[in-house]
């Protein structure tokens, strides 16, 4: 449907990988957008974002998600959101399964944070993959510097990878469309 801001029809749109840009501010989605992103991360409310961006929103932050379409959750939280999709936050095979248990999300994020400093943040990531269910969505939370880290990630079988704020054209890999 057009103008839909469902987080999982961005993500799942066309060909390639999605890329979810996390900003800070108002110019910093416009940028986003411009650029190619399929969605954009919040932890804050952002003045008057909704006038620049017609992009899906995931909040990240703590209290309550304004303005947001998607929301990042935590195996064991309570999920006082229904009205928004949830993206489950999971750290390791526990987490994911006990994830599948509690919510059976349609979108997973598999993030590096909180590991042990031994393990390489991109194999963590890639060492759950196998784990989401066929079907689900899974958004890989790691840093990457260039197209080819997202082209190899993308070729593992994640959907999307949540950036920081910055240029992500050479991210993206292609010329976005105007907006």
């Amino acid at each position: 449907m057009p103008g839909s801001r469902r987080l999982s029809h961005h993500i799942s749109e066309g060909d390639g990988i999605a890329i979810i840009v996390c900003v800070h501010d108002a110019g910093g989605a416009r940028e986003a957008e411009e650029q190619g992103a399929k969605a954009l991360a919040v932890s804050a409310v952002i003045a008057g974002i909704r006038d620049v961006t017609s992009l899906p929103l995931l909040w990240i932050g703590a209290g309550p998600p304004t303005e947001a379409d998607a929301v990042m959750i935590r195996p064991g939280d309570e999920h006082e959101h229904a009205h928004l999709e949830s993206v489950v936050d999971v750290r390791d095979e526990e987490e994911l399964e006990f994830a599948l248990e509690q919510f059976d999300p349609e979108i997973f994020l598999l993030s590096a944070r909180e590991i042990d400093d031994e393990v390489d943040p991109l194999d963590a990531v890639l060492e759950l993959l196998p784990d989401v269910p066929a079907g689900k969505l899974a958004i890989a939370q790691v840093d990457v510097g260039n197209r080819d880290e997202v082209l190899a990630l993308e070729r593992a079988g994640i959907d999307a990878v949540l950036v920081p704020a910055g240029d992500v054209r050479g991210l993206v890999g292609h010329q976005p469309v105007d907006v």
